[in-house]
């Protein structure tokens, strides 16, 4: 089937080498709001997101990142623009790590379409359970007692990605 946005989804890569110049406001905007309108449970809108663009708070995410991870290399492959997604515990909300995922996904897919680059980033949930981590949550302004799901690193591509690895041939089934 030739369709734009499916032709999008099937040429989007995750970027691992990130130009330095800051996105534009704009474009950063776009990003941020196409991960407002993903799919949540019950339509509650539990996840939070928080862009940073602070160098120096880049480099504390990255220092972080870097110590749960146990490797001494920018998780975030010296993107200029880190945007974190929290949500509710699950406990207290049981959708929230999914809905939280969706978040990611659609502002990967709104960058992709506008040009930017960007990489799903793990390690949150241990990033901000700390003391630390907890103090961040608390000068972004979140509600206590959320978790973190993950990270993007968004910026402008230094270089063209990689093509698509070859989809297995049993990736789905269809029951009739």
């Amino acid at each position: 089937m030739d369709n734009p946005t499916l032709e999008m989804l099937k040429s989007r890569r995750s970027i691992r080498k990130y130009k330095p110049e800051q996105i534009a406001e704009h474009e950063l905007h776009a990003v941020l709001d196409a991960g407002t309108y993903a799919a949540t449970g019950r339509g509650k809108q539990d996840p939070w997101i928080v862009a940073v663009q602070n160098p120096e708070l880049v480099a504390q995410l990255s220092a972080m990142n870097r110590a749960v991870w146990g490797r001494d290399i920018d998780p975030f492959y010296g993107a200029p623009t880190i945007v974190l997604v929290f949500a509710s515990h699950p406990d207290t909300c049981p959708t929230a790590v999914c809905d939280g995922a969706l978040v990611l996904g659609n502002m990967m897919l709104a960058a992709h379409a506008i040009g930017l680059g960007s990489c799903w980033i793990n390690r949150e949930r241990e990033m901000f359970a700390t003391p630390e981590g907890i103090g961040l949550m608390q000068r972004f302004g979140l509600p206590a007692g959320l978790i973190g799901i993950g990270a993007l690193a968004l910026g402008y591509p230094a270089e063209p990605p990689r093509p698509a690895a070859p989809r297995k041939s049993d990736y789905y089934r269809v029951i009739l």
